[in-house]
């Protein structure tokens, strides 16, 4: 399994790039790999304030539908425009191509406060 080392990582499964303020979230590379063939992407949160932790929208596969858990607060600004003609992307590339939202970051520093890619391997073992 893939953990790219500049990303942080959640105990939920969810992994978050920084730029500035603004951050790029997605599934781990285990999580796409335990929800099996991703089928839908819903997210009805954008331009919604929410806290870290909250369910910012759900991915769905052929055998159960999972929340999504934002990392850090902010504002959702932003869905992937692509996951609604190509779902599986999420699969196939879940850091690059299979990204799901952005969001604009209330305090960046919190992003450091998530686990790191060793951490996060370690805890999926």
């Amino acid at each position: 399994m893939n953990f790219p080392a500049n990303l942080r990582y959640t105990k939920d499964h969810e992994w978050i790039s920084l730029d500035g303020n603004i951050a790029t979230i997605g599934i781990t590379d285990y999580a796409q790999r335990e929800l099996g063939d991703i089928v839908y992407v819903e997210v009805d949160t954008i331009g919604k304030s929410l806290e870290a932790g909250a369910v910012f929208g759900t991915v769905e596969a052929v055998k159960t539908v999972s929340d999504l858990f934002l990392p850090v607060s902010g504002t959702v600004t932003e869905l992937n425009p692509d996951l609604a003609g190509s779902p599986e992307s999420v699969n196939n590339d879940p850091y690059g191509a299979g990204w799901m939202v952005k969001m604009t970051v209330n305090n960046p520093a919190d992003v450091e406060a998530l686990l790191d890619a060793a951490a996060y391997e370690a805890m999926v073992g």
